[in-house]
């Protein structure tokens, strides 16, 4: 198997050399970028397993690269945001970003949600593979969810048209951990469990940013959800076959 392939968008040169030196030490092929002019020249070389972006780059700010990346390339995207900055943690959510960490960070902490994130993107990878022998297994193994069919075997979500909905790896998680507990009550530390994602935090808001996310992609109405339920107090329901 080749090495994953990770690219460092940083502004400060020690900081982009240090991760960089401590990445290739552990295996990954690794290109870096300074600005995001460097970066789209980096993607024109070759499209990266993940992008490595940190939020407060000179120039065009990371959020916005982030959402660039969001919507042209299919890749993981691991925000760096200064340290308690709450806002760019939850923007950067928003936009599409599969994770965070915080400066200053542990390398070892980095390592770990990068193993995590690709994880997550192989196992996306290698289901797709599947796709074209599924047959009637695959058809089996789809959950309807209103107009949209989530292919479990595939790991893609289609609209009514057949059409592909753009979907992150953690969003995919999360309607796949939904599909495996229709109409329960699941909280978001069992959310986090179940989709391998980061520890509990105290008034962590990834899980309800993504969610909210997921609703403007399935809901009719994302304000008046039919399908991911709010239960005050207690977490999320899924209720697949709403009318």
């Amino acid at each position: 198997m080749s090495a994953a392939s990770i690219l460092i968008v940083e502004d400060d040169p020690a900081v982009r050399e240090m991760i960089a030196e401590y990445l290739d030490g552990h295996g990954y092929a690794v290109a870096q970028a300074a600005s995001g002019e460097a970066m789209r020249r980096a993607l024109a070389a070759k499209v990266p397993d993940v992008v490595l972006l940190d939020v407060n780059l000179g120039g065009e700010d990371g959020l916005s690269l982030a959402r660039y990346l969001r919507e042209h390339h299919d890749l993981g995207i691991i925000m760096v945001t200064a340290a308690g900055d709450v806002v760019d943690r939850v923007v950067g959510l928003e936009v599409g970003a599969d994770d965070y960490v915080a400066k200053p960070f542990d390398p070892r902490e980095l390592l770990a949600r990068l193993k995590s994130l690709l994880r997550r993107i192989e196992g996306r990878a290698a289901q797709g593979k599947g796709r074209a022998a599924g047959g009637a297994r695959a058809a089996a193994n789809t959950v309807r969810i209103g107009q949209f069919t989530l292919d479990l075997s595939a790991h893609r979500l289609l609209d009514a048209n057949g059409e592909e909905v753009a979907l992150t790896s953690m969003e995919f998680d999360l309607l796949r951990v939904f599909s495996e507990h229709p109409n329960q009550v699941l909280s978001r530390d069992q959310l986090l469990t179940h989709t391998r994602n980061r520890e509990w935090e105290p008034f962590d808001r990834s899980i309800d940013i993504r969610i909210a996310r997921l609703r403007k992609k399935i809901e009719p109405d994302p304000e008046k959800p039919r399908y991911i339920k709010t239960i005050r107090g207690a977490g999320y329901l899924f209720v697949p076959a709403a009318d």
